[in-house]
């Protein structure tokens, strides 16, 4: 690669329209430099996400076309978020001929969170809010060897009640603790609860650089949103039956 490899990250699995240009040096463990957009959307970042590219790559005064790559969250996470992400990342890699990286979300909070918890920290459990009384969860392992996350509970998703936290001691990272409260009973096994290590495409950078480096892209025409139900939303009568029960 050059003396310098950029890589466009882009997530939407939350509320949030985030997007990241990594510059990569060939300094061996030299910090990538960021340019980053992250703003929270709503529903509303298949509107944003395009113009947030542009932006930070007329900030790094570099092209698309400069990418070795490009990683995106393919999930899980909401379903509309997954689909602008995972379609314009593929959009864009088939347009510049370029090959995608596709990074679980739940590690890009594992590693938001060791980010913010620091370096000592191994174990994390990973619970975001699924909507529909649900939590997506999975659980990482930091290997120091390495210097990358080994899954120890792949992605699934349960009530909040059902989760199973790590024996070692560990942080919980999400929102789901805020959303849930005494349901997610894990929170309680918790050293830290650490709310705000959510998916950031600064996270999915740093895990697609590592992807990359180890061989693990794929073309633009194999990359799918990850997704662990295929119910995305409750019916009339499941809402009604829901908003009864808390009254």
């Amino acid at each position: 690669m050059n003396a310098q490899s950029a890589l466009l990250a882009l997530e939407a699995s939350t509320e949030y329209c985030s997007v990241a240009l990594a510059v990569f040096s060939a300094e061996a463990n030299a910090l990538p430099q960021l340019f980053i957009r992250h703003e929270a959307t709503g529903a509303q970042s298949s509107a944003r996400i395009l113009p947030a590219v542009r932006e930070v790559c007329e900030e790094a005064k570099l092209s698309v076309h400069d990418c070795v790559a490009l990683a995106c969250g393919a999930g899980p996470g909401s379903f509309t978020g997954l689909r602008t992400a995972v379609g314009v990342t593929q959009g864009l890699a088939f347009a510049l001929n370029k090959p995608v990286l596709p990074v679980c979300t739940l590690m890009a909070c594992a590693q938001a969170a060791r980010q913010q918890q620091g370096a000592a920290l191994q174990h994390v459990l990973v619970a975001l809010d699924a909507r529909m009384d649900e939590v997506y969860w999975g659980s990482f392992v930091w290997h120091a060897e390495t210097g990358q996350w080994l899954t120890v509970q792949a992605a699934a998703v349960s009530a909040p009640e059902e989760l199973v936290a790590p024996q070692a001691p560990f942080v919980l990272a999400g929102n789901a603790a805020t959303i849930f409260g005494s349901r997610l009973k894990v929170a309680e096994q918790a050293a830290v609860v650490d709310t705000l290590a959510l998916p950031h495409a600064a996270h999915i950078a740093t895990l697609g650089w590592q992807a990359l480096q180890a061989g693990h892209a794929v073309p633009a025409q194999q990359l799918a949103p990850f997704y662990i139900r295929n119910k995305v939303a409750l019916t009339i009568a499941e809402r009604k039956a829901a908003a009864q029960s808390v009254k």
